[in-house]
């Protein structure tokens, strides 16, 4: 039975995690956004209270 040859599998298993460890976060963080984010405003105003009423 091959599946109990753990030989091919284990190095296919660790190549493709040296990839996703090493090429991928690479280019993850070589990403350039468009739109930066900007900062909200420092004080928050609460709602007001709503005056619905209740039927």
């Amino acid at each position: 039975m091959p599946q109990l040859n753990p030989a091919p599998w284990f190095a296919i298993l660790v190549f493709s995690w040296f990839i996703f460890l090493t090429m991928v976060p690479q280019k993850v963080l070589a990403l350039v956004f468009n739109n930066e984010p900007t900062p909200g405003a420092a004080e928050k105003t609460m709602p007001g209270s709503w005056n619905w009423p209740w039927y």
